[in-house]
């Protein structure tokens, strides 16, 4: 007789434990999150840095979306040092967030971390950047990162007048050929080499026809990289680029990735002299309409920045993981372009947009992305 209630107990906890695992979610290999209703969960947002003020305004975009859904978030910034980046997102598993969205510092840091998310059945956004070296990226959201460098070499090659198919001429009649140099961002975010690419295909036919010469020769993406997008260090390069590349001769174009690498170079050419109506400033390109660099522009000083609007960007971020959240497939556009050397991550690209003087009113401030009384 007691033997028989012992199995009878045992089954009957055994049914109730199967439930309870069932009612959870849970599988006999675990790592799966608990079901969440739609609203119901936390979204731990890791940003890399608060040095540029377009980082801030996606992680603040982001935690106003996603409470408007109900959600809670979790928002940290790596501040450029990797080791506090892995440890933040290490803290976000730990608390139990249900998606973690990444803009990493370094591309291929995360490997390891994310093999934890993965563990806890956390699903992992990548945020701009794509993360690379790792099957645990779900989903991608981004810009059109190769029209980006597109967008900055075809602005040079308007300005400088390379299309009529002699040595080009500018608006204010000075004649071809035309000194360039080339700057790309941080050798550890994978963007770099799509912003480069993109460029460089666009710039290499007016290279190779000597309408556009490098002076410095440097024009392989390792000798024109800016660790950490630092306007610093783009400063310092482009000082020993004018004191040992041209003497005399004068720069007429700069291709710049990011408008905080655009302010360290202009920096460099107001202490070489230029900026007077004798030693005007070249055509220097850049990204991110940062309200600096939009006042730089309208001084005549910077020419031109790649708008992005992390408004949109954030708000696709905010859907992606709603959708997972909620056993929906997320919206994607490209399922072939973004290899992380791992896997095809699905992504959702965003159309980047050109800005100057001529436009900058009707994109930037018109639409709300900047107000009229900061510029």
């Amino acid at each position: 007789m007691t033997r028989r209630v012992s199995r009878a107990a045992t089954a009957l906890t055994t049914t109730a434990l199967a439930l309870s695992l069932a009612a959870c979610g849970q599988n006999a290999e675990g790592g799966s999150k608990e079901k969440k209703s739609a609203g119901d969960g936390t979204i731990g947002i890791a940003m890399p840095t608060k040095s540029s003020e377009r980082w801030i305004a996606d992680g603040n975009n982001m935690v106003e979306q996603f409470k408007k859904l109900g959600y809670k978030t979790d928002l940290q910034y790596g501040e450029d040092d990797v080791d506090q980046q892995v440890s933040q997102i290490e803290n976000m598993i730990t608390k139990g967030v249900d998606v973690l969205v990444v803009a990493a510092i370094d591309g291929r840091a995360l490997g390891d971390v994310l093999s934890q998310a993965a563990a806890q059945g956390v699903k992992v956004i990548s945020y701009d950047r794509l993360i690379l070296g790792t099957p645990n990226v779900d989903y991608y959201a981004s810009f059109d990162n190769e029209k980006v460098g597109v967008l900055q070499a075809t602005y040079i090659i308007d300005k400088l007048g390379l299309k009529n198919g002699g040595k080009g001429e500018t608006a204010s009649g000075k004649k071809g050929p035309f000194n360039i140099e080339l700057f790309a961002g941080s050798p550890d975010d994978n963007n770099t080499g799509y912003f480069f690419q993109g460029a460089w295909k666009t710039l290499k036919p007016y290279i190779d026809n000597k309408q556009l010469v490098v002076r410095s020769g440097q024009t392989k993406l390792d000798q024109v990289t800016t660790l950490r997008w630092d306007g610093g260090t783009a400063q310092k390069r482009m000082d020993d680029l004018l004191t040992k590349a041209y003497g005399s001769q004068e720069v007429d174009a700069i291709l710049s990735p990011y408008d905080g690498i655009s302010i360290g170079i202009l920096s460099a050419l107001k202490s070489d002299g230029y900026g007077t109506s004798a030693k005007p400033y070249p055509v220097v390109t850049g990204q991110d309409a940062e309200v600096a660099s939009v006042k730089s522009i309208i001084a005549g000083q910077q020419t031109q920045t790649v708008y992005k609007d992390t408004r949109a960007l954030a708000k696709q971020a905010v859907q992606m993981a709603d959708a997972v959240l909620n056993d929906k497939k997320p919206e994607v556009n490209d399922t072939q372009t973004y290899n992380n050397e791992k896997k095809v991550v699905p992504s959702f690209l965003l159309e980047p947009v050109s800005v100057d003087k001529t436009n900058y009113r009707s994109v930037l401030v018109d639409s709300g992305y900047i107000k009229a009384s900061d510029l």
